[in-house]
């Protein structure tokens, strides 16, 4: 039987992969949406207009836009098809676009309606992660327990079968 914990990971993966999928998609063609690809080059534009630095590097609203998309589409694709830590390191990208994004939106003043999308989905990449780690510790801590109690076990044995080897003489 499967733990709950692993129910809420595996779904919270494929969730989180497919939307980020469909949307670096909308970023980077056409062909699912017109009108939502149509803002998202708008969008993008605003956010190149308002940070200068990025024009001074080369990069265009265009480059911003479909490197942000093919992140979205790659990490998307391995949180849901990928097992492993590549799952986390796609998820830790994903956080860092989503940042990156809520960044630009605070620059060029959005309201929070056009960006709740990104701090919910922010969110639930932060909390994939918490679940994950918190996982890990208790991994460890498990094997760390199984693993003194096999070293006091083993520690029991030795002693008996040479009681004088490993004790300090007091007297």
């Amino acid at each position: 039987m499967l733990s709950s914990r692993t129910v809420t990971i595996g779904a919270l993966s494929l969730a989180l992969g497919l939307f980020f999928v469909f949307m670096g998609t909308i970023k980077l063609t056409p062909r699912l949406s017109r009108d939502a690809h149509s803002e998202m080059k708008r969008a993008y534009k605003e956010y190149a207009k308002a940070l200068p630095v990025l024009k001074k590097m080369g990069i265009t609203s265009i480059v911003l836009r479909k490197v942000i998309g093919t992140l979205e589409v790659a990490c998307g694709i391995v949180m849901t098809l990928v097992p492993g830590r590549p799952k986390d390191v796609a998820n830790f990208t994903l956080l860092l676009v989503m940042l990156a994004v809520l960044f630009f939106h605070q620059l060029v003043g959005d309201p929070l309606k056009r960006y709740a999308h990104a701090l919910v989905f922010g969110i639930l990449l932060t909390c994939r992660l918490l679940i994950i780690r918190q996982a890990d510790d208790k991994d460890k801590e498990t094997s760390a327990g199984v693993t003194a109690r096999e070293g006091k076990a083993g520690g029991d044995r030795k002693t008996e079968a040479e009681p004088g080897k490993g004790k300090l003489k007091t007297s």
